[in-house]
């Protein structure tokens, strides 16, 4: 329902917006500007990406029905299993699902986002196999829905690439700010849920893995701060792909060693690829369109200067609001928030307080009403309770905490 009004918020936004415009102005250029956006949208959703994404979801349908025939999956959900368990209670222990979604939750962190879709796709039809009212979302699947949009990723490899082409003289500067607000929002977002679903945080095993989790983090944090740029730029790069490529070859030996086939047990996964990829094309093209009238009518531009306003109005200091358009564009598209951090870098340069803070505006959290359209639309859901706000406030806490670690670094 939720996803209802916000659909009828953009188109009636931006209806506002564009006569307001035309009436003050009198350029009907803007008219031109929403309607050409539905067609681009569409068309963006389906060629750019429902097809491509066919052929990641192929490949690694296919690869997932070797591990679990491997028995690789398995093993995970037994390493995982107890603390899933708790935050997924929903699952049956040592389910499958507990390995796919560690295997998600994996690629998303390394930022190896061609394998983490299609990981986070299977695993949704896991849950979904689990879910008794198969047009509304479990709880298993808003907790699964709002870690992904809170968007944890260990290595931000496209923003630091964007960086240094864009004349950065240190573009991993961003790393530790990134990390630390993509950490708040992904544990506010586990907080959140956590409170609507009468989860537990406070037991032995949930306080256990998320001190761990936290602990890791840090780590991550110290090792990467005391790398020189060079090293951590070729550390980053390297390492994603290296246990991604492990994992492939992990698969196939598992298989091998039970003597199964694993061409015939390839193909028999990536049959599902472009039937699930299918599933998904409405529900991006309606979503999308939305978000291209929103942009095209100018609404955004005005949200962001009624902000400015509003903050300078009670003196708050206003470095910040330049590098709104990216906060505000990175729960709707992905591809829109990195136009908006490019923006930035090349108008104010990329080791500007604005360039910064646009640069860990993209690292800190994902694209949630992508995910949302996706994720859920491939398995038909309709009615997302509190998915969207769970993941909007995770969205929320990110944006706060990178304003206030980009002053603290850089201001």
């Amino acid at each position: 329902m939720i996803l209802n009004y916000i659909w009828i918020f953009f188109f009636a936004s931006a209806f506002i917006v564009a006569i307001f415009t035309f009436v003050i102005t009198g350029d009907a250029e803007v008219f031109k500007k929403i309607i050409d956006s539905t067609f681009s949208s569409s068309e963006m959703a389906v060629m750019k990406i429902a097809l491509p994404l066919t052929g990641a979801m192929t490949l690694w349908l296919g690869l997932m029905n070797i591990g679990e025939k491997a028995g690789a999956i398995n093993f995970l959900a037994r390493i995982v299993g107890p603390f899933f368990s708790k935050l997924f209670p929903e699952i049956p222990a040592n389910h499958p699902a507990h390995g796919q979604l560690l295997m998600n939750f994996s690629a998303n962190m390394l930022g190896l986002d061609n394998a983490a879709t299609p990981l986070g796709l299977k695993a949704m039809n896991s849950l979904q196999e689990l879910n008794n009212k198969k047009e509304t979302a479990s709880n298993a699947q808003i907790m699964f829905l709002v870690l992904n949009t809170s968007g944890l990723t260990i290595i931000p490899v496209s923003v630091l690439a964007q960086r240094a082409i864009l004349g950065s003289s240190n573009p991993t500067d961003v790393f530790i700010p990134i990390l630390i607000a993509t950490t708040i929002a992904t544990l506010t977002g586990i907080i959140y849920v956590s409170i609507r679903q009468k989860i537990n945080l406070f037991n032995r095993t949930m306080l256990s893995w998320l001190g761990g989790i936290v602990l890791f983090i840090c780590g991550i944090t110290w090792m990467f701060s005391n790398m020189p740029k060079e090293e951590m730029e070729k550390t980053s790069l390297i390492s994603g792909n290296l246990i991604l490529l492990f994992i492939i070859i992990a698969f196939i030996t598992g298989a091998m060693i039970k003597k199964i086939n694993v061409y015939e047990a390839f193909i028999d996964g990536a049959k599902e690829g472009f039937s699930v990829t299918l599933k998904t094309i409405p529900y991006l093209v309606g979503m999308l369109v939305g978000i291209g009238v929103f942009r095209a009518s100018g609404a955004m531009d005005y949200i962001v200067e009624g902000i400015s306003l509003c903050f300078q109005f009670i003196g708050i200091n206003t470095d910040f609001v330049a590098s709104l358009p990216t906060a505000l564009m990175k729960p709707l598209s992905g591809s829109g928030a990195k136009a908006m951090m490019v923006e930035s870098m090349t108008t104010y340069g990329a080791d500007s307080f604005v360039g910064r803070l646009s640069c860990i505006f993209q690292g800190a959290a994902d694209t949630t009403f992508y995910i949302i359209a996706l994720y859920f639309g491939s398995v038909g859901i309709k009615r997302t309770r509190y998915a969207v706000t769970g993941g909007l406030i995770a969205d929320f806490a990110g944006v706060i905490a990178a304003i206030i670690i980009a002053y603290i670094y850089f201001n």
